[in-house]
């Protein structure tokens, strides 16, 4: 592990939002081993290729150890600034299919076309999301704690109406003892997201969304 806690805790929340776009954005090759995989007959073994944490792990402490003030405050950091959505200000319960088209084509080694380019499907069939997504604005915080479970993600949108532009989920994080994402504006777009507080949870093949001001009470609790 890297000597710098600053450094290390970028990496982590960026490797946390990695996750998030692959759940979310890049079920395309999820989709595609559940199409074309094959039953397996014979030996076995284990898989040999590294750890993906290890190897940003490694990589970050490869890093020099006065790395993060080269690049000035956080706020300014291009890849901490959070999509931006607007202020609930009614409870509204929206679904939502997040359909994903390819931009490419798909062919087996032997080049035949498996999928064409613009082939539509929804991710949902192959894959589930394990925890909701609860989102809300940095002034919204203390609800989302009161609001998440344990295994829920908390997402910090930027905000609008006075609220703070551009969180700071490191410190934040810090500061309640619990980790924090931002919310990508390709997570925004693929959730059709407009507004927050909002819980994305999944119910058989589709999304459902529960937007709701948080002195409203807490949406989704009927999960």
């Amino acid at each position: 592990m890297t000597d710098d806690p600053d450094t290390g805790r970028i990496g982590l929340v960026c490797f946390q939002l990695a996750m998030i776009a692959a759940l979310l954005a890049a079920s395309a090759l999820v989709a595609r081993s559940a199409h074309a995989g094959t039953a397996t007959i014979g030996r076995t073994w284990p898989i040999i290729e590294p750890d993906a944490l290890a190897e940003i792990e490694a990589k970050l402490a490869s890093l020099p150890p006065d790395l993060a003030p080269r690049f000035g405050p956080r706020s300014n950091w291009t890849a901490l600034q959070a999509a931006s959505l607007g202020a609930a200000r009614m409870a509204r319960r929206r679904m939502v299919v997040p359909f994903y088209t390819l931009d490419t084509e798909i062919r087996l080694p032997d080049g035949r076309l498996l999928y064409p380019k613009g082939y539509s499907f929804n991710p949902l069939r192959y894959v589930a999301l394990p925890q909701r997504l609860v989102i809300v604005h940095a002034r919204e915080l203390g609800w989302a704690l009161r609001t998440a479970a344990p295994t829920d993600w908390i997402l910090l949108a930027a905000g609008k109406d006075g609220g703070v532009s551009h969180p700071d989920p490191i410190a934040l994080g810090e500061k309640i003892g619990r980790p924090l994402f931002l919310l990508e504006e390709r997570v925004k777009q693929r959730l059709a997201l407009t507004v927050a507080p909002v819980i994305v949870r999944q119910v058989g093949q589709t999304l459902v969304l529960d937007e709701s001001p948080p002195d409203a009470g807490r949406p989704g609790a009927g999960r």
